[in-house]
């Protein structure tokens, strides 16, 4: 999916060997970044102490509120939400279980805030990581029993190792969510029914195209209809300021994961690096 110049010359040139780029890839920095016991706070090296704070009531969309009135997200996962075909009350089941393991989690604690370069969310509310009076990691908790998935921001990366490893060993477990074909990972040429959902999809990469700065992963062989990830122009040059230059996922199988949007087709924006993993 990219603009009628798809089959222009390529402009790019292959910053690194194949070897080293794909070491540096995602997907093989997932075991070589997990540290400590899974689910706990020893992972959280390199983020930025806050405060402490008590919860007042855990939100319907994992959120919580707490006794200042303030809204808590928690940094890097999204607990199930529910899907738009299920309409009857009460909660979706695997979201009411997401929520009840947080209550139990949360209750009569006073948490621990930790930050990563952003402290909150486009609808103002703070985003942080969470460790209770034992030390347990909340994200790594949810994440270890399977129901959370990753879900970060390009400026919240600093522990997405370990999280990723959490996610993928709950994933191959068939822990919590992962039980439920409602979450399970997407083939690339069966997405049309999830518009508008966050999902984990894979497939080959069959061409990469970079057209007016931005990159094309197109994973069909016609762009106006095929499952395609795009790298904004921003986003490219971090990829490749962290070696990463996108022409070397051509021909290689990956994970992706976020929204799916409709622009010729099914397609994910890529903001960070950690959004793909190379499978193969």
């Amino acid at each position: 999916m990219s603009p009628p110049d798809l089959k222009a010359p390529r402009s790019w040139a292959i910053v690194l060997g194949l070897c080293l780029a794909l070491k540096a890839m995602p997907g093989a920095a997932v075991e070589a970044t997990a540290a400590g016991s899974p689910g706990g706070a020893e992972g959280l090296r390199g983020l930025e102490t806050g405060g402490t704070v008590t919860v007042a009531k855990v939100l319907d969309d994992g959120s919580l509120r707490l006794d200042d009135g303030k809204i808590l997200r928690l940094a890097g996962i999204q607990t199930p939400p529910t899907p738009p075909w299920y309409k009857k009350p009460p909660l979706w089941p695997p979201a009411a279980r997401a929520r009840d393991l947080l209550g139990a989690l949360t209750q009569g604690q006073e948490l621990r805030l930790a930050y990563d370069r952003r402290r909150s969310d486009r609808h103002g509310r703070l985003l942080a990581h969470v460790t209770d009076g034992q030390g347990r990691w909340l994200q790594g908790e949810l994440l270890r029993r399977g129901w959370a998935r990753v879900q970060a921001f390009p400026d919240n990366r600093a522990v997405l190792g370990e999280m990723l490893t959490l996610e993928r060993e709950a994933r191959e477990a068939k822990r919590g969510l992962w039980a439920h074909s409602a979450y399970a990972v997407r083939r690339h040429d069966n997405t049309e029914k999830d518009l508008g959902q966050f999902h984990l999809v894979e497939g080959e990469v069959l061409e990469v195209a970079v057209v007016r700065g931005r990159a094309y992963l197109n994973f069909g062989e016609d762009w106006r209809s095929d499952f395609t990830l795009v790298i904004e122009r921003a986003e490219r040059r971090r990829f490749e300021a962290e070696g990463l230059d996108p022409a070397l996922f051509e021909g290689r199988r990956v994970r992706a994961r976020g929204w799916l949007e409709f622009r010729n087709g099914v397609t994910i924006t890529i903001t960070h690096p950690e959004q793909i993993e190379v499978l193969d």
